[in-house]
């Protein structure tokens, strides 16, 4: 790597692909504290640690979609971003798709004619239930989009910009509203595409991000100032609305209403966080700790992609042996996040790594 290249890398998105990844691990290991059967929440003790310590985690997947969004642009031969970007998301995730069916097969949850009928539902869903694929599918389809907005975003004014945030804003507003308004805007039943949604969902992350990177990108006093209330706040509302559902609702879905990535609140935390971390320099760029950090950056698409397998396991082993989830929580998760760097780690050396790690 040349000085001039070093000299450009923005270290402070290092940090948070590594911190978003470790994130999604500690989220998922909550959810074995507060989800019960059939879907049903757990009001225990530990549900509620989960809920003060994992509110704020929520950023974890609006993360990665605003540092994958902040990269997306200008496309410039559509042809060729296709074929490096889905090549690069797609062929892992069916990679990965095919070791999840042989993976509940070794454990004993599916024979060997369900697994390959499994492997040959990849194409419509999954294949087989691992929640958190889900996350490719949405990326993907933004991939879809993204040529066709990328002269939008390159040169459309910031008063324009601004304007489709506030409506995302208001559209992200949308599950509180429900509270009082349970249909409005055109919403009903028959209308799976009211007033508001084309300004909705994951793709307003990448919006945001490009906002940043165009009019927001230099260091100012102000990035810290405001990012520090825009957490503050959604925190606030993220961990209070959680903590006051989980012991009056029957359903996690019900439960995580202040949970949802397509939150306001979440996605405050997630701006706040981005305008913190956006500038972080680094003076010792040859430092062990700063390869270590760029290397677990760059294999972090595989990392996310292994780790339930990873998660499953290390829960069973420590999960009896501790008392509280203020101690099993962070536990699991960094012991998880370490085995499976060192796994993915391992698996970059072999021949044509890169689609199975990405």
């Amino acid at each position: 790597m040349t000085t001039q290249n070093i000299a450009k890398r923005h270290y402070g998105f290092d940090i948070l692909r590594v911190l978003a990844c470790y994130m999604v691990m500690q989220i998922h290991t909550g959810e074995f504290y507060y989800i019960g059967d059939g879907g049903t929440v757990i009001n225990s003790p530990d549900a509620h640690i989960v809920g003060w310590c994992n509110s704020f985690l929520r950023t974890c997947v609006p993360l990665f979609v605003m540092l994958s969004g902040y990269f997306l642009f200008p496309i410039t031969d559509t042809r060729a971003f296709f074929k490096k970007r889905m090549s690069r998301v797609a062929i892992p995730f069916v990679l990965w798709c095919i070791i999840y069916a042989f993976y509940y097969y070794f454990k004993g949850q599916a024979d060997l004619q369900t697994t390959f009928i499994n492997i040959a539902k990849i194409a419509v869903n999954y294949g087989v239930d691992v929640g958190h694929l889900w996350f490719v599918y949405m990326l993907l389809g933004i991939y879809l989009f993204a040529p066709l907005i990328s002269n939008w975003v390159q040169t459309c004014s910031r008063r324009n910009m601004e304007f489709y945030l506030l409506l995302w804003a208001i559209s992200f507003s949308l599950p509180y509203i429900h509270l009082a308004f349970p249909a409005v805007w055109g919403e009903c039943y028959w209308n799976k595409t009211p007033m508001l949604y084309y300004f909705s969902g994951f793709l307003g992350y990448v919006i945001l991000a490009n906002y940043i990177k165009r009019f927001c990108l230099e260091a100012r006093s102000w990035n810290y100032y405001v990012g520090a209330l825009l957490i503050i706040i959604g925190y606030t509302i993220t961990a209070w609305c959680f903590l006051h559902l989980l012991p009056v609702e029957k359903y996690t879905s019900a439960a995580e209403l202040s949970w949802s990535f397509e939150t306001i609140n979440v996605a405050m935390m997630t701006a706040g966080i981005f305008l913190i971390l956006k500038n972080v320099s680094i003076k010792n760029t040859d430092s062990l700790i700063v390869k270590i950090l760029t290397d677990i950056s760059a294999k972090s698409y595989g990392v996310y992609l292994a780790h339930i397998i990873v998660l499953n396991a290390v829960y069973a082993l420590l999960n009896p042996h501790f008392e509280s989830a203020a101690i099993k929580l962070p536990l699991i998760a960094l012991t998880t996040f370490v085995i499976t760097n060192v796994i993915i780690k391992v698996l970059s050396y072999l021949p044509k790594s890169k689609w199975l790690v990405g």
